[in-house]
């Protein structure tokens, strides 16, 4: 394994991809780099580039499949740090400029703790700042694009550092620019503008309001919502902790199907149907429809050596329940996929980024 003489470049090292995941698996990289400045970050990435090598960018790979043969060429794992307060007024709100490698929920509870709204929804999920534009991640009404103001990237097709405000990127259900134009751009910095105000948006969701003894659409305090949220997602198996397998995972593994009206209206009596005035489709439920198709709480191909199984918690994820290969999740994600195919018509799309392997 070589390093290359850049600029405060820090050294290559060799990582395994499994050692990078919430999913933990995945094989070994030919080469890492270990970046905590964005400087190194660009370097890493630019000389991989000048080498003709694949690149591959890590935050805190809670997003990412990676095949059991591994990524062969640079893996930039991102540890950059900073966050920056340029305003936090009640007028304007507070406006942060945030580091890729920052943590997620680490930046959420420092959010809740200043009395910066907006994000308190978006609690407990795993992963670095840098990676939630990439699919404007949400949760419980809430979702990224309400908040985001822009992203600093460097542009590795034109080689150059690149400032995109929020009304660019595209910003939809699960996906972006990024998607759209994947490898393109890597997330340097992210700019947020959270309204200042103790208490949260109007709870959405009848799920969140029942766990805070309110109606819907009523305001509670900032901290109250935060702790609603982690205590839902932790009866989920959505919060990472290592001594539990459900959280194993990639987090829901299939997205949310939108159906045209016709496509909706063929579901059985009972599947939900959520319109989406955007883009004048429906929203149904992959949980629900994952279930109704046999595959419940736990299921594994295998009963008898459930190295991948559904989590006991939700159908949705996907968990290694040690000792799995990328092939035993994608074996069982394949079969839940064909297996919601054939019973209702609809085909569900993987939620995470496939490395070296597909379904």
């Amino acid at each position: 394994m070589t390093t290359r003489p850049d600029v405060d470049a820090p050294a290559a090292q060799a990582a395994r991809l499994a050692d990078l995941t919430t999913l933990r698996v995945g094989g070994p990289a030919a080469r890492t780099v270990v970046a905590t400045t964005r400087q190194q970050v660009v370097g890493a990435v630019s000389a991989a580039d000048a080498a003709g090598e694949p690149v591959l960018v890590v935050g805190g790979g809670s997003n990412l499949v990676v095949g059991d043969d591994g990524f062969d060429g640079t893996v930039v794992v991102v540890r950059t740090k900073g966050v920056e307060l340029e305003s936090g007024d009640w007028c304007g709100g507070a406006f942060l400029h945030v580091d890729a490698g920052e943590d997620w929920d680490a930046l959420v509870a420092r959010a809740v703790a200043n009395g910066w709204s907006g994000v308190e929804c978006l609690s407990g999920i795993p992963g670095t700042v840098g990676a939630t534009p990439v699919q404007n991640v949400g949760a419980y009404g809430q979702q990224l694009s309400d908040v985001l103001a822009s992203v600093q990237t460097w542009d590795r097709r034109d080689g150059r550092l690149r400032t995109i405000p929020a009304s660019n990127l595209r910003l939809r259900y699960r996906d972006s620019l990024f998607k759209d134009e994947p490898g393109r751009y890597v997330i340097l910095d992210v700019v947020l503008q959270l309204p200042v105000n103790d208490l949260a948006a109007p709870v959405r969701y009848a799920e969140l309001a029942e766990r805070l003894g309110t109606a819907p659409g009523e305001r509670r305090p900032l901290a109250d919502v935060r702790e609603a949220v982690l205590a839902l997602r932790r009866r989920k198996g959505m919060v990472l902790d290592e001594a539990d397998h459900d959280t194993w995972s990639t987090g829901s593994f299939f997205t949310n199907p939108l159906l045209a009206p016709e496509q909706a209206a063929a579901l059985p009596e009972g599947a939900p149907r959520h319109p989406d005035a955007a883009s004048g489709l429906v929203k149904t439920s992959a949980a629900w429809l994952v279930e109704h198709a046999g595959f419940g709480r736990g299921h594994a191909l295998d009963p008898a050596d459930p190295r991948a199984a559904l989590s006991t918690k939700h159908t949705l994820a996907v968990t290694n329940r040690g000792g799995a290969s990328a092939a035993d999740v994608l074996a069982l994600a394949r079969a839940v996929r064909d297996g919601v195919r054939e019973r209702f018509g609809v085909e569900l799309v993987p939620e995470p980024e496939l490395v070296g392997c597909s379904l």
